[in-house]
């Protein structure tokens, strides 16, 4: 807990402090044991991010630090799904997770489960920096494409997948009763 004071205090000194260069993310594998940063990056950015898209009580469910703690333990022992976490300043800030996708594509297809940044450096090119190296990854292990889910209304997600030459399927679906769309690219 003393790293989450942490987090929050180099957070908030973040905000007050004028940004003149970008700074450099180090990425590095989640281990077991990697568990509260996960669910710390997760929650904190789900609250940022998607606060007026998700109703308030399934915003509520879904960023209780806990239960998302105890999902990352799980994740993390079964191994299936890689997960990166980047760091500025040795601070967590952005996480990202990807398997092989099982549903939609096919064997060839690789499937982004998450990618979540902290909101005191969004635009700022770390959440670039994270989808090069996991689409490279992906690339390494011999998949030929990509696809991942996002909210509708999440615009800024879609501009930023868009822009990393992602385009929308015909598929959808609905998850905490809002319209999630898939998209996907060649790797």
């Amino acid at each position: 807990w003393l790293w989450i004071r942490g987090c929050i205090r180099y957070c908030t000194d973040r905000k007050n402090r004028e940004i003149g260069r970008m700074e450099h993310m180090e990425i590095r594998n989640a281990e077991k044991g990697d568990e509260e940063i996960l669910a710390w990056v997760q929650t904190e950015s789900w609250k940022a991010a998607f606060s007026g898209i998700l109703p308030e009580n399934e915003l509520e469910k879904a960023t209780c630090f806990v239960k998302v703690k105890e999902m990352y333990r799980k994740i993390l022992g079964e191994g299936i799904v890689k997960i990166k976490i980047g760091f500025i300043e040795e601070i967590p800030h952005c996480i990202a997770g990807w398997r092989q996708n099982y549903n939609q594509k096919g064997a060839q297809t690789a499937e982004i489960i998450c990618i979540h940044s902290m909101q005191t450096h969004w635009g700022q090119g770390f959440g670039s920096q994270m989808i090069k190296e996991i689409l490279q990854n992906m690339k390494e292990e011999g998949y030929a494409e990509v696809m991942l889910w996002v909210f509708g209304e999440n615009s800024r997600a879609r501009r930023f997948y868009e822009k990393h030459g992602f385009h929308q399927n015909q598929a959808s679906r609905i998850i905490h009763g809002i319209t999630e769309m898939m998209y996907s690219r060649t790797l």
